[in-house]
């Protein structure tokens, strides 16, 4: 398991990063977009369940991705915060949702040994054998036997 950050807009070019009234919508987001998606992914790194509660009640998804498929709710629980795990669960991100490498969030969460958002995501639905690792094979190869009986 690996941790990615979304790509910051402004460490590209000038050239390359034409303002927002002249790029055309065929080229994706412009610098602010870019920039509020990097502060939402920072938050659910961090654990800032209030910056992404009011972002997610505002409309934000809470399936977005970055650019290696590590959703919100990936990054929230890799890094243990089981409060903004529930707190993604309730405005709809999915509990299975595996990023680019095939990773789930509950392997995240089982490889880093976090059985509270372990136990979070379970109760969300999400299934131990998804994803590659799954998440019981991940409990299994680093001896996490709290979190691979949380598992059944």
């Amino acid at each position: 398991m690996t941790d990615s950050t979304a790509p910051d807009a402004s460490q590209q070019p000038a050239s390359q990063a034409p303002e927002a009234s002249q790029q055309p919508a065929s080229q994706g987001p412009d610098e602010e977009t870019l920039a509020l998606a990097h502060s939402l992914f920072d938050a659910a790194r961090n654990g800032d369940t209030e910056l992404l509660r009011s972002y997610l009640n505002a409309g934000a998804p809470a399936t977005m991705t970055n650019y290696a498929g590590d959703s919100l709710l990936m990054l929230a629980a890799y890094h243990g915060h089981a409060e903004t795990v529930q707190l993604i669960l309730h405005h709809g991100g999915d509990a299975n949702a595996a990023n680019d490498r095939g990773q789930t969030p509950l392997a995240g969460a089982v490889f880093k040994g976090y059985a509270d958002v372990a136990r979070a995501l379970i109760d969300a639905g999400a299934d131990p054998d998804a994803g590659s690792p799954s998440a019981r094979d991940a409990a299994r190869m680093f001896a996490r036997d709290d979190i691979l009986e949380l598992l059944g």
